[in-house]
């Protein structure tokens, strides 16, 4: 009897201790289940978070020239770096060089004409003189005959008084038909002058618009190809070859890299809070690994309505990048953060680690076996952290309640 009570005595101090064992491994392992982080301490930045792009300051624009039916055959990759005077876009030169040739002809067939004209006129002023000089003679063959009236009779000085008349009125004759001949060569030659000008001015303008043909860069940058909306904004695609052109349209634009700056749109509840040459990070979400210091340079003065639907309107913070990365184009989007005040060697811990028990904050400090809620004082906030005093650097929190869990 005595042994039968011992051995259950035993056997219930080894169920007694197999189920306290249960009890911590559960404890234990509801302990780990937890995300936890350690409490940090460092310089605390108090920040206002915005959305936004990269935008360049400085950017030059390639235009298509004042020409005709331009279509587009080549064309420098997107995205790639070009320096000053490297070509960016070519186009279809077949119909400049047709024209250039049709107006090579009808400069050389003016030309030809107006040589012509002049060789014309000079044969007809040659005649003239050759005229005029014959009709003077005569008039001074007439008068030397005239004066020898005195020992002539009076019939043949009559007659030599009326030849002399009548090789004056040759004389006078030539000379108006001289006057009228230069007078039609002049005009003559000077219309065809001006027909030869006008067809050397389109020669000109054919061989003006043949250099145009291809487009260079007008500074160092990378290429950004512009918005093609002459099929209608539903269909609008940037400019690739094959494309036409309308004379004077905005093709690419080359960006200048080291002026490139962050353009953050900011709530109109943050205006107040921050100014022109506060401190801030700029993050790229294309390049999540680094974070680049920049300064804030201006702040718009006017809210920027959206063409987003629904439509908002919001202030524009540009940030400037201290040390651009080579790898950053512009309209990439990113997120600017803002420094408004720093706070030295202050303990902070995750956002999602700080919570309200009984109308206090609290954080859960994870210890041996089991959580302590622990009362903080809250110092600041930003998105992310919370900087706290009433722990220590290094102290793990958890990241959820610590009491819903185990409730759960």
């Amino acid at each position: 009897m005595k042994r039968r009570a011992i051995g259950l005595l035993i056997t219930l101090a080894i169920f007694g201790g197999v189920a306290a064992g249960v009890h911590r491994l559960r404890r234990v392992q509801a302990a780990a289940a937890l995300p936890l982080a350690p409490a940090r301490q460092g310089d605390f930045l108090v920040i206002v978070r915005c959305r936004g792009e990269l935008k360049a300051r400085n950017s030059h624009q390639v235009v298509a020239p004042n020409v005709p039916q331009l279509r587009l055959v080549w064309q420098a990759p997107s995205g790639e770096a070009v320096k000053v005077g490297d070509p960016v876009v070519r186009f279809d030169a077949s119909n400049a060089k047709q024209q250039l040739q049709q107006g090579d002809a009808a400069l050389k067939q003016a030309q030809a004409t107006l040589d012509q004209a002049q060789a014309n006129a000079r044969i007809t002023s040659e005649q003239d003189n050759r005229d005029l000089s014959a009709a003077r003679y005569d008039v001074e063959k007439a008068k030397l005959e005239a004066s020898k009236q005195e020992i002539v009779s009076a019939i043949q000085g009559e007659e030599s008084r009326i030849d002399l008349g009548l090789a004056e009125q040759k004389l006078r004759l030539a000379e108006a038909t001289s006057q009228l001949h230069a007078a039609s060569d002049s005009a003559k030659v000077a219309s065809l002058t001006r027909l030869r000008d006008r067809a050397q001015s389109d020669v000109d303008l054919y061989k003006h618009r043949l250099e145009q043909m291809e487009l260079k860069a007008p500074s160092n940058g990378i290429i950004i190809y512009l918005t093609n909306n002459s099929q209608g904004w539903m269909n609008a695609k940037p400019f690739k070859v094959g494309d036409q052109v309308w004379p004077g349209a905005a093709i690419a634009e080359l960006p200048d890299l080291t002026t490139i700056q962050m353009e953050g749109k900011v709530d109109e509840i943050d205006r107040g809070r921050i100014a022109a040459g506060y401190d801030a990070r700029v993050r790229i979400d294309s390049l999540p690994e680094i974070t680049m210091a920049a300064r804030v340079e201006a702040i718009s003065l006017l809210t920027v309505q959206t063409f987003e639907w629904p439509p908002t309107s919001s202030f524009r913070a540009y940030a400037q990048i201290l040390k651009p990365d080579p790898r950053l184009r512009p309209g990439m989007n990113g997120g600017l953060d803002v420094v408004m005040n720093r706070i030295p060697n202050a303990i902070s811990v995750p956002a999602k680690a700080v919570f309200t028990h009984q109308g206090k904050p609290v954080v859960y400090v994870a210890e041996k076996n089991r959580y302590r809620p622990v009362e903080v004082k809250v110092l600041a906030r930003n998105p992310d952290e919370v900087a706290v005093s009433g722990i220590t650097a290094g102290t793990l929190v958890t990241l959820t309640e610590a009491e819903n869990k185990d409730r759960k």
